[in-house]
């Protein structure tokens, strides 16, 4: 942009150029087909030689980690490092983040194979790869592990394991970074200061807005991407088509071109006219969605930062006008509304208002940091730039073989109280001829036997009496106590059914008595495994709204595949 056609983009202030400026002269018409000219030799290196390094990257590794075991072709990381290069570098709207999370978990998931890992330790490996680079070239290595973390679910869900490998990873990442292209922070920012709570206030209405323009623009990018999937050539010429229209856009207004990390910088120093924010936060959603969404190589996180950089300005500078002496600074409002506006459209509130406290260098504002990107993440729900997240960890395949054992640690013997079967207990000196005419008036197979106090003494189960049925001469001299095994396994209402399962399986039973938590003598009633199975068919069946599958319903005694 700068040697070819005379553009210099504003940097953050924290970063410095690689190369020294040119001095060619400013040429809207090459700026014009520029990103054109990008999108085309890139779209011929990612759908010749890696299909799968399309887009903004970040989803890439999130369905890796989901539903492929963590696996990501070796090929695809350099793919996606030279053809986001050329993207970015000639004028195609799109961020750092996306590269550099597919680059990483490319990296990581090599890294695993090589070492023959195992699946789980792989899909650690990917996410710790991503937060490393993420954290690394945003300058923000916390962040960068809370997002490897956070980013895999649309909920408020955490990939527990992947924190502190992310973490170590990421810390590395950016020490090896900054030793190269210097310490700091990405942007720079004034002192702001939150001192008055009616600034909430319009806080609250930068929350609304940041909401509606992320519903703005996920539409808008799935609406490009899905013409763009609809057009009849073939996928190598789509970007250069995509960087065509990004090109028209740019041609009136350069700000909206690669990374525009620029206009946050003046925004944030307050020096950013209001028709220029506006003007920048419509274009970028246009930009991005042309080059991206038409299968450019780019991320979607820089974007997110300068449109809700642009919009919380915007939205400050109004404020401000209008009551200067509540709102005092209107950059604050860009730095809130960066994090506010990538949480809309991300689902990862924890993690991004980590991203831009360090990004910034400024933790004055995490009060109304935190009330707006947790306002903007229940608010937008039913939206997500990443197609790829699961709801949570009962929704991912990486996670079906734990699901049975999450479902059932989560309730207790007496949420199945009224599925308790009431049974008969046998005196335990009866003789075993009067207990011989009791098998025939019952359905029971357990038997508890009780002492004289009516304490519990011991269980036994008809397969245990059947070597005495044909034995005549015994059954006046057999009483229930020779039979009855003393060593009983017993479970409390108190107790978690993940651990009564358990104790099913090991010792082969379909029964267990429910005695009282003070005292394990007085029974309260059997549980059966069939119960338990059923039981657990029931909450996995409301977990995605679905009937309970007829086998469980009947009592199958087989457990059925995790979903």
């Amino acid at each position: 942009m700068d040697g070819i056609a005379g553009y210099r983009p504003p940097a953050p202030a924290g970063e410095q150029p690689l190369l020294p400026h040119t001095h060619t002269e400013f040429n809207r018409w090459i700026l014009l087909i520029l990103p054109a000219a990008g999108g085309l030799v890139s779209g011929f290196i990612v759908y010749t030689w890696a299909p799968e390094a399309e887009g903004h990257g970040t989803d890439g590794a999130i369905d890796a980690y989901h539903n492929k075991g963590g696996i990501i072709r070796g090929r695809v990381p350099i793919v996606k490092t030279i053809a986001s290069a050329i993207t970015l570098t000639t004028g195609g709207s799109g961020g750092r983040e996306g590269p550099i999370a597919q680059i990483g978990a490319g990296f990581g998931s090599f890294l695993a194979t090589r070492l023959r890992l195992s699946e789980r330790e792989r899909r650690i490996m990917l996410a710790a790869g991503m937060g490393a680079g993420v954290g690394a070239i945003f300058r923000a290595p916390l962040a960068g592990a809370l997002f490897a973390a956070e980013v895999l679910y649309s909920e408020a869900d955490f990939e527990s394991e992947v924190l502190i490998p992310a973490g170590i990873a990421s810390v590395v990442g950016y020490c090896v970074f900054c030793l190269v292209f210097g310490w700091g922070s990405l942007f720079q920012a004034p002192d702001f200061r939150f001192d008055n709570p009616l600034e909430l206030g319009p806080y609250l209405v930068l929350a609304m807005v940041l909401v509606v323009g992320g519903f703005i623009y996920v539409k808008c990018f799935y609406g490009v991407h899905g013409i763009f999937k609809k057009i009849p050539i073939k996928n190598h010429f789509k970007p250069a088509i995509g960087g065509l229209l990004t090109g028209m856009v740019g041609f009136y207004l350069p700000e909206t071109l690669s990374f525009g990390y620029g206009i946050v910088q003046s925004g944030l120093e307050g020096s950013a006219p209001l028709l220029l924010l506006l003007g920048v936060a419509a274009g970028k959603i246009a930009t991005t969605s042309f080059t991206i969404g038409s299968g450019g190589s780019g991320g979607v996180f820089g974007p997110s930062v300068v449109i809700g950089g642009a919009l919380g300005g915007a939205v400050g500078t109004v404020f401000h006008d209008l009551f200067p002496r509540l709102v005092t600074h209107p950059g604050a409002f860009v730095l809130v509304g960066m994090a506010g506006f990538f949480t809309a459209v991300s689902s990862t509130p924890v993690s991004t208002i980590i991203f831009v406290s360090e990004m910034t260098n400024s933790y004055h504002l995490l009060l109304p940091s935190l009330m707006v990107c947790f306002l903007c993440h229940m608010l937008s729900k039913n939206f997500s730039i990443y197609e790829e997240q699961v709801p949570d960890k009962f929704e991912s395949p990486a996670h079906a073989g734990e699901l049975f054992v999450d479902v059932l640690q989560q309730y207790k013997v007496r949420d199945m109280q009224d599925q308790m079967r009431s049974v008969r207990t046998v005196p335990e000196h009866m003789a075993f001829s009067r207990f011989k005419e009791l098998i025939s008036a019952t359905e029971q197979h357990y038997f508890p036997t009780v002492d004289e106090e009516g304490r519990l003494s011991g269980i036994f189960s008809l397969n245990d009496v059947r070597c005495i049925l044909f034995e005549p001469q015994l059954e006046e001299l057999v009483r229930v106590k020779d039979i009855a095994n003393p060593n009983i396994i017993t479970t409390t209402p108190l107790e978690d059914l993940n651990t009564v399962f358990k104790k099913f399986t090991v010792k082969n039973i379909d029964m267990i008595p429910v005695v009282q938590d003070d005292d394990k003598t007085r029974l309260l009633g059997m549980l059966g495994r069939r119960e338990v199975i059923a039981f657990y068919n029931r909450k996995v069946a409301e977990l995605w709204g679905e009937e309970p599958p007829e086998a469980a319903a009947c009592g199958s005694e087989s457990v059925p595949p995790p979903r």
